[in-house]
């Protein structure tokens, strides 16, 4: 059942998946409040697409408890309020980069297509076909079409890969003002220059959930003057 107004709009409990000898995930728990943006740091490899599989319900066979938006998961109907975004670019390559959005906004019961394409820069590119794009190009095409119906909770799997510096800060202006909005970002990254533009960071390594907080408390937990430091000092810890 949904609680609206629950204060968290992902909670994860003990959440282990195990991919033959692989752990892949292994105890994490982890509280997202509503309108934060939340950033999972990690080496590839180390859990995060499968965390945020698991939170969106795409995974079977997890062990332990997910509430998105106050629903226990897996639940089709509240994905319709979820915005989530592959590293792999999910698009039909012989439609136009418009079509693709208006594909999405539809599946989704509307949106709007003009601000999703103003938002990545494709404006110019909308009746560009998407196998003629770069792949930089259908990076932003693919969040344009997780973003194009406001959802509550937007999951983003390394988003900027490919992505060029500039236009990298400009999302990054864009995801803070849609927090402030009240969506609720969750950004999984191996990037460590990105840490600083969340609210709140989970360091995974093995799938476990080496340490939490401001990327300030990260480098004073581990007496580091840089998270790339910070996240090895916590590693040997954890060893």
């Amino acid at each position: 059942m949904t609680d609206a107004g629950t204060a968290f709009a992902v909670d994860v409990t003990d959440a282990r998946k195990r991919f033959g000898a692989i752990q892949a995930l292994d105890g994490i728990t982890l509280r997202v409040p509503r309108g934060q943006v939340y950033g999972l740091l990690g080496p590839n490899g180390s859990g995060k697409t499968t965390l945020i599989r698991t939170i969106l319900g795409l995974v079977d066979g997890v062990e332990g408890e997910v509430t998105l938006l106050g629903t226990r998961m897996p639940d089709r109907e509240v994905l319709a309020r979820i915005g989530y975004m592959t590293q792999a670019a999910a698009l039909y390559g012989d439609l136009t980069a418009e079509e693709n959005v208006r594909f999405f906004a539809r599946i989704h019961g509307g949106g709007d297509v003009d601000a999703a394409l103003r938002f990545v820069e494709l404006e110019d590119r909308r009746s560009a076909v998407v196998a003629t794009l770069s792949g930089g190009m259908r990076t932003r095409l693919s969040l344009a079409c997780a973003l194009v119906h406001q959802p509550e909770v937007l999951l983003l799997d390394e988003p900027t890969v490919g992505v060029d510096p500039q236009l990298r800060v400009q999302l990054w202006n864009g995801f803070r003002a849609m927090a402030a909005g009240g969506t609720t970002i969750i950004i999984s990254s191996h990037v460590m220059d990105e840490a600083e533009r969340c609210d709140r960071l989970g360091l995974i390594r093995a799938g476990r959930l080496l340490a939490e907080g401001s990327a300030a408390d990260l480098l004073a937990l581990a007496g580091a003057d840089r998270l790339e430091n910070a996240f090895l000092t916590l590693a040997e810890g954890s060893s």
